[in-house]
């Protein structure tokens, strides 16, 4: 009965307005507290509080990183999840031959010859995991540095209750990109604190993986001593097996860094593998495999490890004296900087580089350099900037890499590339940027046959190959909004006569010059439609071309936009201007009825003197 009673009286009682005031209050502060239970609990789950110590460090070795980025020289990874088995986020190092996934530790092969597969995945864990003991609390991140061709991560633990009490736990990997064989994974720990900062490391193959597919020895050659590991992988549907010889650096079981110091190690791998082979040849082929890979692996334990990192940075950053920049983006459908940037470290990770070989015969090397210096038809077709399935926004799996690396190799191929995707990693970065703008080589000229519709993106494609020399053109906007291409020329070696003309090739062609400021050409759009723009060696080719396009007419960008989109019909517009007319004739009648109809109703009322009399 009481109860009902206080039922009851909820109505009056909500009726006041300040009692509605604090009922919304007390809403609001439930939802506060539980969004923010929400985040403490995801906070705990990676180790660290946001606002914790161990964030706050993070937020401060990282600094350097943000830079990078901005630059666009590196792409954030997805946070790890600390104490779980691996990040949620792909991280990938490759040179082609070896393919690591940093965030689960797995390695992935090629297997050798000249008809060589796919790479397959291996059960030998590549990576050395540091777990810290006594740690109150972790902050991690990771990051792709593309010009460097490395994955590296970033750990800040909390050793104690103090704000000052982390240790930094820093970690490099690379696939040496002009050592096939090699990787290499660097870890530097910095302890500021005044107390010993212990880690348990589980070294590469410390012990002989489940399954029993590799075995482990150690081995003493010239007073060195490393691990050598032997494996099989098994073929789907053949009876022929991969075998795998890895050679790692030992690292010891439990690292401990001393207060205010560092602790600084870079753990070297060499590995080998052999064609698809039948069992009967197992010996005789590990024997073979473990005689290279230890003879690599004293090759480069002599080297400077700095050494080693220089010259894989440095082939790696040529590569990407190509590439392509997104500038600015209008619309949904054309893939971020980051997807573009990202796309392109994932699948040149997965392809090797001839090039750098130095076992290739000097005609193969000749024929190589010569279809990267003119690539001859390629790319036919369309551009390739909207196609999501070769740009994708994201990939969680290194299958899913692997799958992309091969649907772009078939669709350059199938374009006109084949002499591209035959140069490896050269090549395929080339034909990627070509396919990007829809740039093609004839056999006069290279001309860019964009999309006019689709050019209110802004970007720009670097490192174009032609003859020897490297072309950049890029698509601006005025300050307006309209287009216009901007084309700069570097030289590299001596300086080769270029001619450029806009669409159409009514105007005398313009000699390109290795000038910082470039030259700027206007978007003309011809009808029928051919190429904006007309690259070539050959001025008298340029002057002839305009005789044998046979146009209908040359417009500006905007004419044919406008001419394009020209916007509602015009029964559109009579339909609205009548429908507005109509209504005003309706009104017009209303008011005239009102006060000029029969029966209408004075406008203004007549005031009658009230003689005195009356009242």
């Amino acid at each position: 009965m009481w109860l009902q009673q206080r039922l009851k009286g909820l109505p009056g009682l909500l009726s006041s307005s300040w009692a509605r005031r604090l009922l919304l209050l007390l809403v609001l502060l439930l939802v506060a507290y539980w969004y923010l239970g929400a985040a403490r609990a995801r906070g705990a789950g990676r180790g660290a509080e946001p606002w914790g110590p161990a964030a706050l460090c993070l937020q401060t070795a990282s600094g350097a990183w943000r830079e990078q980025t901005q630059r666009g020289d590196a792409l954030p990874l997805p946070e790890e999840a600390a104490g779980a088995g691996e990040p949620p986020g792909l991280a990938v190092a490759g040179n082609g031959f070896l393919l690591l996934d940093v965030s689960a530790g797995r390695l992935w092969v090629r297997p050798a010859g000249p008809a060589a597969g796919a790479p397959l995945a291996t059960e030998y864990p590549a990576l050395v995991r540091l777990r810290a003991l006594g740690g109150r609390g972790e902050a991690r991140a990771a990051l792709a540095a593309l010009r460097d061709g490395a994955v590296r991560r970033l750990r800040c633990v909390q050793t104690g209750p103090g704000s000052g009490d982390c240790v930094t736990v820093r970690e490099e990997v690379v696939a040496h990109r002009s050592r096939p064989h090699l990787y290499l994974q660097r870890i530097r720990i910095a302890n500021p604190t005044a107390r010993v900062a212990a880690f348990e490391a589980s070294a590469p193959a410390a012990a002989s993986v489940p399954g029993g597919r590799f075995t482990t020895s150690l081995e003493k050659v010239e007073e060195r001593q490393f691990l050598l590991s032997s494996g099989r992988l098994l073929l789907a549907g053949s009876p022929k097996v991969v075998l795998v010889v890895v050679a790692a650096k030992k690292l010891v079981s439990r690292v401990q860094v001393a207060p205010e110091s560092h602790f600084d190690e870079t753990l070297l791998s060499v590995v080998y593998t052999s064609e698809p082979i039948e069992v009967s040849r197992l010996e005789e082929t590990f024997s073979k495999l473990r005689e290279a890979a230890k003879k690599e692996m004293l090759e480069v334990m002599q080297m400077g490890v700095e050494d080693l990192f220089q010259e894989h940075q440095q082939t790696w950053s040529d590569l990407f004296i190509s590439g392509i920049e997104m500038r600015k983006i209008t619309d949904a459908h054309t893939p971020s900087s980051e997807t573009v940037n990202m796309t392109l470290y994932y699948v040149l990770s997965t392809v090797p580089a001839p090039l750098l070989d130095p076992l290739l015969a000097g005609e193969d090397r000749e024929r190589i350099e010569a279809s990267l210096n003119y690539a001859d038809h390629c790319f036919s077709g369309h551009a390739t900037m909207h196609a999501q399935n070769l740009w994708p926004p994201r990939l969680t799996s290194v299958t899913q890499i692997l799958q992309l690396s091969d649907l772009w190799k078939l669709t350059l191929q199938k374009r006109g590339c084949k002499g591209l995707v035959a140069a490896g990693v050269h090549g395929l970065m080339q034909g990627m940027v070509l396919s990007f703008g829809g740039l093609q080589f004839t056999e006069n000229h290279l001309q860019f046959q964009a999309d006019p519709d689709v050019l209110h993106n802004s970007y720009s494609l670097r490192g174009i190959h032609y003859n020897k020399d490297l072309i950049s053109l890029a698509v601006l906007l005025d300050a307006e909004g309209k287009p216009f291409l901007h084309v700069s020329v570097k030289f590299q070696e001596k300086p080769v006569r270029l001619y450029a003309c806009e669409a159409g090739c009514m105007n005398e062609p313009v000699e390109l010059t290795s000038e910082a400021r470039g030259h700027t050409f206007p978007v003309m759009v011809t009808q029928p439609i051919t190429p904006l723009l007309y690259i070539s060696t050959d001025l008298v080719h340029l002057q002839d071309l305009r005789h044998t396009l046979h146009l209908k007419a040359i417009l500006a960008h905007e004419e044919h936009m406008a001419k394009q989109y020209p916007g509602l019909p015009f029964l559109f517009w009579f339909s609205v201007a009548s429908l507005i007319t109509l209504f005003h004739l309706f009104l017009f009648k209303l008011i005239y009825n009102e006060y000029c109809g029969p029966g209408a109703k004075p406008l203004f009322r007549s005031k009658v003197a009230v003689p005195d009399s009356a009242r």
